[in-house]
Protein backbone atom coordinates (compact mmCIF):
# COMPACT_ATOMS: atom_id res chain seq x y z
CA UNK A 1 0.00 0.00 0.00
CA UNK A 2 1.29 3.43 -0.87
CA UNK A 3 1.16 6.31 1.59
CA UNK A 4 -1.93 7.92 0.01
CA UNK A 5 -3.99 4.73 0.22
CA UNK A 6 -2.86 4.16 3.78
CA UNK A 7 -3.84 7.69 4.79
CA UNK A 8 -7.25 7.27 3.13
CA UNK A 9 -7.81 3.99 4.96
CA UNK A 10 -6.97 5.51 8.35
CA UNK A 11 -9.32 8.42 7.70
CA UNK A 12 -12.22 6.12 6.78
CA UNK A 13 -11.51 3.86 9.74
CA UNK A 14 -11.42 6.85 12.09
CA UNK A 15 -14.91 7.84 10.93
CA UNK A 16 -16.17 4.27 11.12
CA UNK A 17 -14.95 3.90 14.72
CA UNK A 18 -16.62 7.15 15.84
CA UNK A 19 -19.88 6.64 13.95
CA UNK A 20 -20.09 2.88 14.51
CA UNK A 21 -19.10 3.14 18.17
CA UNK A 22 -21.68 5.82 18.86
CA UNK A 23 -24.53 4.18 16.94
CA UNK A 24 -23.66 0.85 18.52
CA UNK A 25 -23.96 2.30 22.02
CA UNK A 26 -27.27 3.97 21.16
CA UNK A 27 -28.79 0.84 19.61
CA UNK A 28 -27.34 -1.81 21.92
CA UNK A 29 -27.31 -0.04 25.28
CA UNK A 30 -29.82 2.83 25.56
CA UNK A 31 -32.12 3.05 22.53
CA UNK A 32 -35.17 4.24 24.48
CA UNK A 33 -33.32 7.19 26.04
CA UNK A 34 -31.98 8.42 22.71
CA UNK A 35 -35.32 8.02 20.96
CA UNK A 36 -36.78 10.33 23.58
CA UNK A 37 -33.75 12.67 23.54
CA UNK A 38 -32.43 12.67 19.94
CA UNK A 39 -30.19 15.73 20.45
CA UNK A 40 -28.20 13.75 23.01
CA UNK A 41 -26.92 11.56 20.17
CA UNK A 42 -24.34 14.14 19.09
CA UNK A 43 -22.99 14.70 22.63
CA UNK A 44 -20.18 12.17 22.31
CA UNK A 45 -18.10 14.14 24.81
CA UNK A 46 -20.43 12.87 27.53
CA UNK A 47 -19.40 9.29 26.83
CA UNK A 48 -21.28 6.39 25.33
CA UNK A 49 -19.25 4.37 22.82
CA UNK A 50 -19.53 0.68 22.01
CA UNK A 51 -16.64 -1.53 20.91
CA UNK A 52 -19.09 -3.86 19.18
CA UNK A 53 -20.56 -0.98 17.19
CA UNK A 54 -17.08 0.27 16.28
CA UNK A 55 -16.13 -3.25 15.16
CA UNK A 56 -19.14 -3.43 12.85
CA UNK A 57 -18.15 -0.06 11.38
CA UNK A 58 -14.56 -1.23 10.87
CA UNK A 59 -15.66 -4.49 9.21
CA UNK A 60 -17.98 -2.74 6.76
CA UNK A 61 -15.37 -0.09 5.95
CA UNK A 62 -12.64 -2.69 5.44
CA UNK A 63 -14.84 -4.77 3.10
CA UNK A 64 -15.74 -1.76 0.95
CA UNK A 65 -12.18 -0.42 0.89
CA UNK A 66 -10.62 -3.76 0.01
CA UNK A 67 -13.06 -4.28 -2.87
CA UNK A 68 -12.58 -0.81 -4.31
CA UNK A 69 -8.79 -0.96 -4.10
CA UNK A 70 -8.37 -4.66 -4.96
CA UNK A 71 -6.54 -5.41 -1.72
CA UNK A 72 -6.94 -8.66 0.20
CA UNK A 73 -9.46 -8.18 2.97
CA UNK A 74 -7.55 -10.77 5.01
CA UNK A 75 -4.36 -8.72 4.75
CA UNK A 76 -6.11 -5.51 5.85
CA UNK A 77 -7.94 -7.21 8.70
CA UNK A 78 -4.69 -8.77 9.94
CA UNK A 79 -2.95 -5.39 10.03
CA UNK A 80 -5.89 -3.87 11.89
CA UNK A 81 -6.03 -6.81 14.31
CA UNK A 82 -2.38 -6.31 15.24
CA UNK A 83 -2.89 -2.65 16.14
CA UNK A 84 -6.35 -2.95 17.75
CA UNK A 85 -5.12 -4.50 21.04
CA UNK A 86 -2.90 -1.46 21.64
CA UNK A 87 -5.94 0.81 21.44
CA UNK A 88 -7.95 -1.56 23.63
CA UNK A 89 -5.18 -1.58 26.25
CA UNK A 90 -4.99 2.22 26.39
CA UNK A 91 -8.77 2.53 26.39
CA UNK A 92 -9.19 0.20 29.37
CA UNK A 93 -6.44 1.99 31.28
CA UNK A 94 -8.35 5.23 30.63
CA UNK A 95 -11.54 3.57 31.93
CA UNK A 96 -9.68 2.63 35.10
CA UNK A 97 -8.26 6.12 35.65
CA UNK A 98 -11.65 7.71 34.98
CA UNK A 99 -13.42 5.22 37.30
CA UNK A 100 -15.61 3.96 34.44
CA UNK A 101 -16.93 0.44 33.82
CA UNK A 102 -16.20 -0.45 37.43
CA UNK A 103 -15.94 -3.97 38.76
CA UNK A 104 -18.33 -5.89 40.97
CA UNK A 105 -17.86 -6.03 44.76
CA UNK A 106 -15.26 -8.54 45.90
CA UNK A 107 -13.05 -9.64 48.78
CA UNK A 108 -10.24 -10.59 46.40
CA UNK A 109 -6.89 -9.19 47.55
CA UNK A 110 -6.34 -7.41 44.21
CA UNK A 111 -9.16 -4.90 44.42
CA UNK A 112 -9.90 -1.19 44.74
CA UNK A 113 -12.14 1.02 46.84
CA UNK A 114 -13.53 4.07 45.11
CA UNK A 115 -14.26 7.39 46.86
CA UNK A 116 -17.54 7.46 48.81
CA UNK A 117 -17.71 3.65 48.87
CA UNK A 118 -17.07 1.32 51.78
CA UNK A 119 -16.63 -1.77 49.60
CA UNK A 120 -13.85 -3.13 47.42
CA UNK A 121 -14.31 -3.92 43.75
CA UNK A 122 -12.62 -6.03 41.09
CA UNK A 123 -10.21 -4.05 38.91
CA UNK A 124 -12.10 -5.31 35.86
CA UNK A 125 -10.71 -2.56 33.63
CA UNK A 126 -7.18 -3.82 34.32
CA UNK A 127 -8.26 -7.41 33.66
CA UNK A 128 -9.55 -6.30 30.27
CA UNK A 129 -6.48 -4.18 29.56
CA UNK A 130 -4.28 -7.23 30.09
CA UNK A 131 -6.29 -9.97 28.40
CA UNK A 132 -7.92 -7.95 25.60
CA UNK A 133 -4.98 -5.63 25.00
CA UNK A 134 -1.52 -6.34 26.39
CA UNK A 135 -1.25 -10.11 25.94
CA UNK A 136 -2.74 -10.30 22.41
CA UNK A 137 -0.71 -7.25 21.34
CA UNK A 138 2.51 -9.10 22.21
CA UNK A 139 1.45 -12.52 20.93
CA UNK A 140 0.08 -11.26 17.61
CA UNK A 141 3.26 -9.31 16.89
CA UNK A 142 5.36 -12.39 17.60
CA UNK A 143 3.19 -14.56 15.36
CA UNK A 144 3.18 -11.98 12.56
CA UNK A 145 6.95 -11.49 12.47
CA UNK A 146 8.23 -14.93 13.48
CA UNK A 147 5.97 -17.35 11.62
CA UNK A 148 4.86 -17.76 8.03
CA UNK A 149 1.09 -17.87 8.29
CA UNK A 150 -1.88 -17.45 6.00
CA UNK A 151 -3.60 -14.09 5.83
CA UNK A 152 -6.61 -14.06 8.12
CA UNK A 153 -5.16 -16.13 10.95
CA UNK A 154 -4.19 -13.02 12.93
CA UNK A 155 -7.74 -11.71 12.55
CA UNK A 156 -9.31 -14.95 13.74
CA UNK A 157 -7.05 -15.12 16.81
CA UNK A 158 -7.83 -11.51 17.70
CA UNK A 159 -11.60 -11.95 17.36
CA UNK A 160 -11.74 -15.24 19.28
CA UNK A 161 -9.52 -13.93 22.06
CA UNK A 162 -11.43 -10.66 22.42
CA UNK A 163 -14.83 -12.35 22.41
CA UNK A 164 -13.89 -15.01 24.95
CA UNK A 165 -11.99 -12.55 27.18
CA UNK A 166 -14.93 -10.15 27.18
CA UNK A 167 -17.41 -12.91 27.96
CA UNK A 168 -15.33 -14.12 30.92
CA UNK A 169 -14.30 -10.74 32.35
CA UNK A 170 -17.84 -9.34 32.17
CA UNK A 171 -18.53 -11.64 35.12
CA UNK A 172 -16.29 -9.37 37.22
CA UNK A 173 -17.71 -6.08 35.90
CA UNK A 174 -20.84 -4.23 37.01
CA UNK A 175 -23.52 -4.54 34.32
CA UNK A 176 -24.76 -1.37 32.68
CA UNK A 177 -27.18 0.19 35.15
CA UNK A 178 -29.86 0.89 32.52
CA UNK A 179 -29.84 -2.73 31.33
CA UNK A 180 -28.80 -4.93 34.22
CA UNK A 181 -28.41 -8.64 33.53
CA UNK A 182 -30.48 -10.48 30.95
CA UNK A 183 -32.27 -13.43 32.54
CA UNK A 184 -30.42 -12.49 35.76
CA UNK A 185 -27.10 -14.01 34.65
CA UNK A 186 -25.81 -12.62 31.32
CA UNK A 187 -24.87 -9.05 30.38
CA UNK A 188 -25.43 -7.21 27.12
CA UNK A 189 -21.68 -7.19 26.51
CA UNK A 190 -21.52 -10.98 26.81
CA UNK A 191 -24.42 -11.42 24.39
CA UNK A 192 -22.79 -9.13 21.84
CA UNK A 193 -19.45 -10.91 22.20
CA UNK A 194 -20.82 -14.33 21.17
CA UNK A 195 -21.09 -13.32 17.46
CA UNK A 196 -17.49 -12.04 17.62
CA UNK A 197 -16.28 -15.49 18.69
CA UNK A 198 -18.35 -17.11 15.93
CA UNK A 199 -16.96 -14.62 13.38
CA UNK A 200 -13.45 -15.46 14.55
CA UNK A 201 -13.98 -19.16 13.88
CA UNK A 202 -15.47 -18.32 10.47
CA UNK A 203 -12.31 -16.36 9.63
CA UNK A 204 -10.23 -19.28 10.87
CA UNK A 205 -12.10 -21.67 8.58
CA UNK A 206 -11.86 -19.36 5.59
CA UNK A 207 -8.16 -18.63 5.95
CA UNK A 208 -7.19 -22.23 6.66
CA UNK A 209 -9.38 -24.15 4.20
CA UNK A 210 -10.82 -21.77 1.64
CA UNK A 211 -7.94 -19.40 0.95
CA UNK A 212 -5.95 -20.14 -2.22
Amino acid sequence: MNKKKLEDLFFYLFLSVIIGGRLGYIIFYDINFYLQNPFEIIKVWQGGMSFHGALIGIILTTIVYSKRNNISIFLLSDLLSITAPVGLFLGRISNFLNQELIGRPTEFFLSISYPNEDIYRHISQIYEAIFEGLIPAILLLIIFYKYKIKNGLITSIFLINYGLSRIIIENFREPDFQLGLKFDFISQGQILSVPIVILGFIFLYLCQYKQR
